[in-house]
């Protein structure tokens, strides 16, 4: 069995936890709970006939108060980096958390999600903007932790990406 701890990074109140919840249990709730520090949970999945586990680390959103240190990404083969469609802000917080995620531990592979997808009418992030993301060679989706689109899609993208960057490093 293949263990891979990833993490979902992002500005508070983005959805980390809610896309986790969906992924993990299935589940999806309207309440707002704040993580603190981090929140652990984790899900089999098969990829190509291979058994992975998933060690999914909820961090704490990053605001004013709190940014994110690279210590937390420890041991991580990989990352999604959650960004609100409703809120422009979070994808300048989500431009700052890959820089230092680059700066301090190099690349990791990583998806992009911008969440709550279902919410078209409040959206602040335009299509130019992400397609903009794309020409840098990011992976994307657009996500909804409330109806659950492409949620186990993010999570199976970044697991493949994971497993195909440890047979280049084993080439």
């Amino acid at each position: 069995m293949i263990r891979k701890k990833i993490c979902l990074l992002g500005a508070s109140a983005v959805g980390k936890t809610s896309l986790a919840q969906r992924f993990v249990k299935s589940i999806y709730s309207e309440k707002y709970h704040t993580t603190l520090g981090a929140k652990i949970d984790k899900k089999s999945i098969d990829i190509d006939g291979k058994e992975v586990t998933l060690l999914v680390w909820d961090l704490q959103g990053e605001d004013d108060e709190f940014k994110i240190r690279p210590s937390f990404l420890r041991g991580a083969s990989g990352f999604l980096l959650v960004v609100d469609l409703t809120r422009h802000e979070t994808l300048v917080t989500a431009f700052s958390i890959y820089k230092m995620i680059q700066d301090s531990i190099g690349g990791l592979p990583f998806v992009v999600l911008f969440n709550k997808d279902d919410l078209t009418d409040s959206f602040e992030v335009t299509q130019d903007q992400m397609d903009e993301m794309k020409q840098h060679g990011w992976k994307m989706l657009r996500t909804s932790a409330k109806t659950g689109e492409n949620v186990e899609t993010a999570f199976r993208l970044l697991a493949t990406a994971m497993l195909e960057s440890d047979n280049i490093v084993e080439s």
